[in-house]
């Protein structure tokens, strides 16, 4: 696995900066900076500067921070200008995330060297889980033509659009909403006496997301150990907000038909949490029997009880499911698009 992001990599450090840049690894005493940067790189195509800080310090000196590898580049005074981070996803998969004070002259240069210590960084991480080839994965917003120049000239490519939506929640959902039809059943994942997740309700989630979506194009098998860690890095996790799907068998018998995992979103301007559907999957065994829309309701209703304002969740637009039209017609609106940018990179020792 990779080095934590706390130790300096083995790979050699940019050496193409403008004069007097410098780079290092963040520290929690950055947080400020670091908040300031994403906050800035959300603004002009969200609305909003308002980003999760506690997601952030889970990145930099949290669970987030074991799976990624990240610098800071310091400008001549010393301040934090531009971010980037390399997250070992899974086998085969590397997330890039870049931050980058649009208001330096040095703005590309900077982006340039960064997007180039990222292929070594990924070079690495691929030798170290012993595979030849990794798909680098950026998600710029669909409006950002800057970045998304920076990443065209490091080699990637545009592949698939993702809207972000949100669908607003009312109080009196938490009773009103339609149950699941007739032979469909949601339950929670169930726990022990302590409150922690019963295993093999976990490995079930697993199965049912991995299985919904091999057949998507971007699929790549996850193990579930790593699936675990991930989901646990996000500070908005519950396994109270983890529910499976059930169909009726031939015979009468339950059949595992999806799942869903959601998170809690951070207060808003208004105070209110939200909900935030991270995964849905249905099996194809179980397609068409109205198992997507019984979990979609289940979250909203849990939303609803616990007085929180809205449930997000972002949605494959290229997808031949059309999840899309379902997420539209339950009252789901876009809010802002981001778009999955690959480059594929094979690995040499």
């Amino acid at each position: 696995m990779s080095s934590r992001a706390d130790e300096p990599s083995q790979v050699p450090l940019p050496s193409g900066l403008p004069p007097g840049w410098t780079v290092r690894v963040p520290v929690l005493d950055d947080l400020p900076a670091l908040v300031r940067l994403r906050g800035e790189d959300r603004l002009p195509f969200t609305g909003s500067s308002s980003v999760d800080r506690e997601q952030i310090e889970s990145e930099v000196a949290g669970p987030a921070s074991w799976t990624r590898r990240q610098l800071l580049a310091i400008d001549p005074a010393g301040r934090p200008r531009a971010w980037i981070m390399v997250h070992d996803r899974a086998a085969r998969r590397t997330m890039v995330m870049l931050y980058v004070d649009r208001t330096i002259d040095e703005a590309a240069v900077i982006a340039r060297e960064l997007y180039a210590w990222v292929e070594e960084q990924a070079r690495e991480i691929s030798l170290l889980r012993e595979v030849s080839e990794t798909r680098l994965d950026a998600s710029p917003f669909a409006e950002d033509k800057v970045q998304q120049q920076w990443l065209a000239d490091a080699g990637y490519t545009k592949r698939r659009t993702w809207p972000q939506m949100t669908r607003p929640v009312e109080p009196e959902e938490a009773t009103s909403l339609p149950g699941p039809r007739e032979g469909v059943t949601i339950r929670r994942v169930e726990t022990h006496g302590n409150g922690l997740p019963v295993a093999g309700d976990l490995h079930l989630v697993h199965e049912m997301l991995e299985s919904s979506f091999e057949d998507h194009f971007n699929s790549y098998r996850e193990s579930f150990p790593e699936f675990l860690q991930r989901l646990r890095e996000d500070p908005g996790h519950r396994w109270d907000h983890w529910w499976l799907a059930f169909v009726q068998g031939d015979e009468g018998q339950p059949l595992a038909a999806g799942a869903v995992v959601s998170t809690v979103l951070p207060e808003n301007a208004q105070g209110h949490e939200g909900s935030y559907i991270d995964y849905i999957g249905v099996h194809r065994h179980a397609r068409g029997r109205g198992v997507a829309k019984s979990l979609l309701y289940t979250v909203i209703a849990d939303a609803a009880r616990r007085g929180r304002d809205r449930v997000g969740l972002e949605v494959d637009a290229d997808s031949p499911t059309g999840a899309d039209g379902l997420y539209h017609s339950m009252g789901w609106k876009t809010d802002y698009v981001i778009e999955s940018w690959f480059k594929e990179l094979e690995v040499r020792d």
